[in-house]
């Protein structure tokens, strides 16, 4: 055994139980004791100025309260104007088409975007066979008036031997007879002859009213018939329409006779009109009606496009918000205002028409609110804001 290394190991433990390591062990201990009281009194120290408000804890919660810009709207006279979408079409469409027994068209006299006039001929259909009929019908009427011609000397010859006592009052009746008979003969064929004309006359397809073409649905050669259908289409008058689709309120609104204008899709420029038939029915599928806006003709309204429409209601003292203002949800547009301790609060609005200068709000607001100008998509009610006014511009 070795007894130098046992006596070594021996010496080193006795020396950390010696005297003079005592020290070193005090003040490792109380350090750990004042690190320890110190952490105690920190967590308790903050969990005081959580529950009884310190000023320090509310300096960091201000820091991280948002700042939100909001506007007192007050109230302006404005324009209640209603805004509305439809179709171009024609004020009154005439669809022409074949009114008598038809045959082949020889030749077709108008294009789209002519002017014709009342009864002006728009196609002709080939007649060689009817014109031979009437031929036939006027040789019928002089035979008939050869006939009644004849008659009638034949009476006055017997007229002339009666008083001679050469022939009977009975004979004078049927020569009386047989003249009538003549003449109604050539009664019959010269209303067969008319009547062969009028079927003849109505070979042609004129414009029941002057206007303005809109569509040609037939070509030389094209044999057509009373069950053809529509072979012109004819605005009358040149005269168009907008019909804008309304909600149910908006429509209770209007009148016939109130102004609108009308912008196409595609341009800027806007073409006075006014309303002349307000729908008496509404879409119970949609909840929307029509409203016809009477225009005058001009080239860039075409029938079947589509175009906005502000109909001007009078004027209304509303507040006037930015459209950035405006929310709107499945329960309908609103806007957030910031209330009492500077929470945010939701207010449901009726929103009335849109203009470049903002929305008319019709109802929910008397205009002295503070309304959150932006950023509401990211508020929640109830939520603690910095209000930040900005002004209004007038």
């Amino acid at each position: 055994m070795n007894y130098e290394t046992k006596i070594a190991r021996d010496s080193s433990v006795s020396d950390y139980y010696s005297d003079d390591a005592a020290p070193v062990r005090d003040r490792r201990r109380w350090i750990m004791i004042a690190l320890a009281v110190l952490v105690v009194g920190l967590i308790g120290y903050g969990y005081y100025a959580v529950m009884h408000g310190g000023s320090k804890p509310a300096v960091v919660a201000n820091k991280q309260t948002p700042k939100i810009t909001v506007i007192v709207p007050g109230k302006q006279v404005v324009a209640a104007i209603i805004t509305s979408t439809g179709s171009l079409a024609a004020r009154r469409e005439m669809p022409v088409g074949v009114t008598g027994e038809g045959g082949t068209v020889s030749r077709v006299f108008v294009e789209p975007g002519d002017w014709v006039r009342e009864g002006q001929v728009l196609a002709s259909i080939e007649r060689s066979v009817q014109a031979q009929e009437a031929n036939q019908l006027r040789a019928g009427i002089s035979v008939a008036q050869a006939d009644s011609r004849l008659a009638q000397n034949e009476l006055d010859r017997a007229k002339a031997l009666l008083s001679r006592g050469f022939i009977s009052k009975a004979e004078i009746d049927r020569k009386s007879a047989a003249l009538d008979g003549a003449i109604a003969r050539v009664r019959v064929a010269q209303a067969q002859l008319g009547a062969a004309s009028a079927r003849i006359g109505r070979l042609d397809i004129r414009a029941p009213a002057g206007g303005y073409v809109l569509t040609r649905a037939v070509e030389p050669g094209q044999t057509v018939s009373a069950g053809s259908g529509v072979l012109f289409s004819i605005a009358r008058g040149g005269e168009m329409e907008l019909r804008a689709q309304l909600s149910e309120g908006d429509l209770m609104r209007l009148s016939v006779g109130q102004a609108a204008s009308v912008t196409p899709v595609g341009t800027t420029a806007a073409f006075n009109g006014q309303i002349w038939q307000l729908s008496p029915t509404i879409d119970p599928a949609s909840r929307q009606g029509i409203a016809r806006i009477a225009l005058s003709y001009n080239a860039a309204l075409r029938p079947g496009g589509f175009a906005s429409a502000n109909i001007t209601t009078g004027s209304a003292d509303a507040p006037l918000l930015p459209e950035s203002a405006i929310q709107s949800d499945a329960k309908g547009r609103f806007v957030f205002i910031v209330g009492a301790k500077n929470k945010i609060e939701r207010r449901d609005v009726q929103v009335g028409s849109v203009t470049d200068k903002g929305a008319t709000v019709l109802g929910g607001l008397s205009g002295q609110e503070l309304v959150v100008l932006s950023a509401g998509a990211f508020l929640n009610p109830g939520e603690t804001v910095q209000p930040v006014k900005q002004s209004v511009a007038k």
